[in-house]
């Protein structure tokens, strides 16, 4: 039984892609699982060919192989029938706000259709997950389901995993809604408490603490990805970032401002 009153159908999604830039990446799978307020639900789950090599990095994080894909159909060959799908549904999953709806949203829009995010509410089990626990999806499995993430970076388990989180969060936490509208509104980026500590709004300051606003640690406290990820700011430092902002992250690695970053591989 749901521990999630839906008040309209509602696809938890997930996608398996050739990067991690929302920008430019293609889906090479897609999982997505309608549920209806009666208590139906309907999985389909699908491998695409993005009609460009799949880079090897991407390769070692969700196994599908150029060859996998060879002869299957194309986002473009199947957009019709997802967007019918998704018709007159919210929109849930793990990170899909920052990550999985704008590659959707764009692959979409390069076919002429519009997804039609404005009209729908959107749920993220990850915005959940980092307000109350912050980790990742295989630790939000271990912390709510109290079981290893098996099938990990598979669409389709990456899907039953978020859902079964989802629910397991709403369990859990009693001050979170119970209602999906309510729950999507509830993980709606705050904005009143935000304001821009760079001229270009590279990051922002939520409750006290600077955040990135964009990117894939977008949303994360900069100070938690200097701990957890410092290579990534090495990279800032490294590229072609305003001075402000690199001076943010310099201050968060511990460093001067404006002091140069190492080469890569350089200890520092």
């Amino acid at each position: 039984m749901s521990k999630i009153e839906l008040v309209r159908p509602l696809v938890v999604l997930d996608l398996e892609t050739t990067g991690t830039d929302p920008a430019t990446d293609r889906i090479v799978e897609i999982a997505a699982m309608r549920l209806e307020p009666d208590g139906r639900r309907l999985l389909r789950c699908r491998r695409l060919n993005p009609r460009r090599p799949i880079p090897a990095e991407a390769t070692a994080v969700h196994g599908i192989r150029d060859e996998d894909v060879r002869d299957a159909p194309t986002f473009r060959q199947i957009a019709r029938s997802l967007l019918e799908f998704l018709e007159g549904a919210d929109l849930a999953g793990f990170n899909i706000r920052r990550f999985d709806l704008p590659i959707l949203e764009r692959e979409f829009r390069d076919c002429g259709m519009d997804l039609g995010l404005a009209g729908r509410r959107v749920i993220d089990a990850m915005t959940i997950f980092h307000r109350m626990e912050p980790r990742d999806l295989g630790a939000a499995v271990r912390f709510y389901l109290g079981r290893e993430h098996d099938g990990a970076h598979g669409a389709e388990a990456d899907v039953e995993a978020a859902w079964q989180v989802l629910q397991a969060q709403v369990e859990r936490y009693p001050e979170l809604p119970r209602r999906s509208d309510a729950l999507g509104e509830w993980c709606a980026p705050p904005r009143a408490s935000e304001a821009t500590v760079d001229r270009e709004g590279k990051f922002v300051r939520r409750e006290g603490r600077i955040v990135f606003a964009f990117g894939k640690y977008q949303g994360r406290p900069l100070d938690e990805v200097a701990r957890e990820e410092p290579e990534y700011l090495e990279w800032i430092l490294r590229s072609d970032f305003p001075e402000d902002a690199r001076d943010l992250v310099a201050r968060a690695l511990g460093r001067v401002p404006g002091e140069a970053a190492p080469a890569p591989g350089q200890s520092t």
